[in-house]
C-alpha cells in the first residue's frame, strides 16, 4: 500500500492487546482519580457531561472511520486524497455536532447552569480531541501499523492520568479538572495527526474522495447504537436520581465498562476469519470457529466476573474508599453485565459476519429502547441498586436478541449457551451460598471449578491440543532452518 511494509496479523494483534490493556488501566486510574478528588455530587455532573461527550464524540465519526478502512482495502486508491477528504468530514460532522449537541444539552439541563458549565468546558476539547485522535488511529489500522495506533492511545491516556494528578495537586476547581480532562484528549490528537502527516501528505485542496459517502447511513446507526447504549444510564438517572446517586452508579458502572475492552481484543481475532469462511461459502467451518469463539468468550466473561462479584466491597473501598462503599452492590450485580456483553459480542460478530447487519442493528436499537424504560422504572422504584439492575437487563436483551437471530441459535444452545450459563450460574449460586463471608477463597474455589470446566469440554481440549501440535510444527521448522543457515 504505497510502499508501506504493513505488519503481520500477529504482531497487531500483540500490539492491539497491550495498548487496549495498558491505556483502559490507566483511563480507569484517571477516573477513580477524579472520582477520590471530586464529591459525589461534582462527579454525578461530571458522569452526565462525560456520557455526553461520548455520544458526541461518535458523531463525529458517524461510521466513518469503518468506511475509510473499507476504501482503503481498494487497489489503486491514494492515500492522501482519502485521508484528506476524511479530514474534511470530520471537520464538518465536527461543527454540526457542536451545533446540535449543546442545543439538545441546553433544553435537556437548562435547569442547572452548574452542569451546563462542566459540560461545555469538558466536551469542546474531548470531543475535537477525539475527532483528531480518530484520524490517526484510522489511518494506523488502515495501513496495517498497530504499534502507532496502540500509542496513540497510551500517549491520551498517560497525558490524562499526569494533567488531572497536576490539577489535584493543585487542588483546582471541578471546572478546571473538566477542562483538563478534555484537553488531555486535545493535546493526544494533535500528537496523533502529527504521527500520520510523518507517513503520508495531507492537502484539503485535492478532489473529495466520493466513495467515503457510500453506505454512511448504514453504518452510522449500528454504530449509534452501540456506542449509545453504555451512556444512556447516566443520561436517564439524571432525571430520576439524585446527581450524588448518579456518582455512585456512575463508579460502579466504570469498572466493567473498562473491563469490556478485553473480550474486544479476543474478538478481534476471530472477526476476519469468520468473514473469509462465509465468503468462500465454508459454513461448517465459519460455525466451528463461531462456537469456539462464544465458548472462549463466555470463558473471558467468567473470570472478568467472578473477581468482580465477590469481591465488589474490597475492590471500592480499595479504589475509591469508604465513603463510597454504597458502590459496591450495584457492581456486585453489575458483575454479571460482564458475562452477557462477553458473549454478546460474539453472537453480535456471527450475525455480522453472515451478511445480517441489519438484524443486528435491530437488536440494538430494541436493546437501548428497552434500557431506557428498564433505566426509568427501576430507579424510580429502587435506586442505584435499580438501575444497576437494569444496567444488567439490557445486555440480556441483547443478549436474547443476538441468539434469535442466529440462523445455528438451536445448535449453539445446546453445544455452549445452556452448558455453559447453566453451570456458571449453580457453581455461581452454590460458592456464594456455602462459603459465607470467605470472598477470597470464593474466587479461588470458583476459577478453580471454571478451569475443570474447560478441562471437561472435549471440543475446546481438542483446539488447545492442535494449537499446542501446530506451535511444535511451527518452532520444529524454524530450528531446523536455523540449523542450515548455520551450517
Amino acid at each position: 500500500m504505497n510502499g508501506i511494509r504493513k505488519n503481520s496479523i500477529a504482531l497487531n494483534i500483540v500490539h492491539l492487546f497491550y495498548s487496549t490493556a495498558l491505556s483502559s488501566a490507566i483511563n480507569a486510574v484517571a477516573l477513580i482519580l477524579l472520582a477520590g478528588y471530586l464529591q459525589s455530587h461534582d462527579y454525578g455532573m461530571f458522569s452526565v457531561a462525560l456520557a455526553f461527550a461520548m455520544i458526541m464524540s461518535y458523531f463525529t465519526d458517524a461510521g466513518l472511520s469503518d468506511i475509510v478502512l473499507r476504501e482503503g482495502a481498494k487497489q489503486d486508491v491514494s492515500l492522501s486524497g482519502l485521508m484528506s477528504s476524511y479530514i474534511k468530514m470530520r471537520v464538518f460532522l465536527l461543527l454540526l455536532t457542536f451545533v446540535f449537541g449543546f442545543i439538545i444539552i441546553y433544553f435537556m439541563n437548562n435547569d442547572n447552569k452548574e452542569l451546563l458549565r462542566i459540560a461545555y468546558t469538558l466536551i469542546i476539547p474531548m470531543v475535537t480531541g477525539v475527532a483528531l485522535q480518530s484520524i490517526g488511529t484510522t489511518f494506523f489500522k488502515l495501513i496495517e501499523k498497530m504499534q502507532y495506533f496502540g500509542l496513540i492511545r497510551l500517549v491520551s491516556a498517560i497525558i490524562l492520568v499526569t494533567s488531572l494528578g497536576i490539577g489535584m495537586l493543585l487542588q483546582a476547581h471541578p471546572l478546571i479538572m473538566a477542562s483538563i480532562y478534555g484537553s488531555s484528549y486535545m493535546l493526544a490528537g494533535v500528537f496523533g495527526v502529527f504521527l500520520v502527516k510523518k507517513y503520508v501528505s495531507l492537502n484539503l485542496r485535492q478532489t473529495f474522495h466520493k466513495g467515503i459517502l457510500r453506505n454512511l447511513g448504514a453504518f452510522t446507526i449500528g454504530g449509534l447504537l452501540f456506542v449509545l447504549l453504555p451512556h444512556i444510564g447516566p443520561i436517564i438517572l439524571e432525571k430520576t436520581i439524585t446527581l450524588r446517586e448518579v456518582g455512585l452508579f456512575a463508579v460502579a458502572y466504570r469498572i466493567p465498562q473498562a473491563l469490556q475492552q478485553i473480550p474486544f481484543v479476543v474478538a478481534g481475532a476471530y472477526y476476519p476469519v469468520l468473514f473469509k469462511h462465509f465468503h468462500n461459502q465454508r459454513m461448517g467451518e465459519h460455525y466451528e470457529n463461531h462456537l469456539t469463539q462464544i465458548k472462549l468468550m463466555a470463558l473471558v466473561g467468567m473470570m472478568m466476573t467472578i473477581p468482580i462479584f465477590y469481591l465488589s466491597e474490597f475492590i471500592i473501598s480499595l479504589l475509591f474508599g469508604p465513603e463510597w462503599m454504597d458502590s459496591a452492590l450495584p457492581l456486585k450485580i453489575l458483575a454479571m453485565m460482564l458475562l452477557f456483553q462477553s458473549v454478546n459480542i460474539a453472537f453480535a460478530d456471527g450475525l455480522t459476519t453472515v451478511e445480517k447487519q441489519n438484524t443486528r442493528t435491530m437488536v440494538q436499537l430494541v436493546a437501548v429502547l428497552a434500557g431506557v424504560l428498564f433505566y426509568i422504572f427501576l430507579s424510580r422504584s429502587y435506586g442505584v441498586v435499580g438501575a444497576a439492575v437494569a444496567g444488567m437487563l439490557v445486555e440480556l436483551v441483547a443478549l436474547i436478541g443476538f441468539w434469535a437471530f442466529t440462523p445455528t441459535r438451536w445448535k449453539l444452545m445446546k453445544q455452549v449457551v445452556l452448558p455453559y450459563f447453566t453451570f456458571f450460574l449453580i457453581s455461581l449460586g452454590l460458592v456464594e451460598g456455602m462459603l459465607g463471608d470467605q470472598n477470597w477463597f470464593k474466587v479461588i474455589i470458583h476459577f478453580s471449578l471454571v478451569l475443570i470446566f474447560c478441562v471437561m469440554d472435549e471440543g475446546l481440549r481438542s483446539k488447545v491440543v492442535e494449537f499446542i501440535a501446530d506451535k511444535r510444527k511451527v518452532w520444529s521448522s524454524d530450528e531446523q532452518a536455523e540449523q542450515r543457515r548455520g551450517s
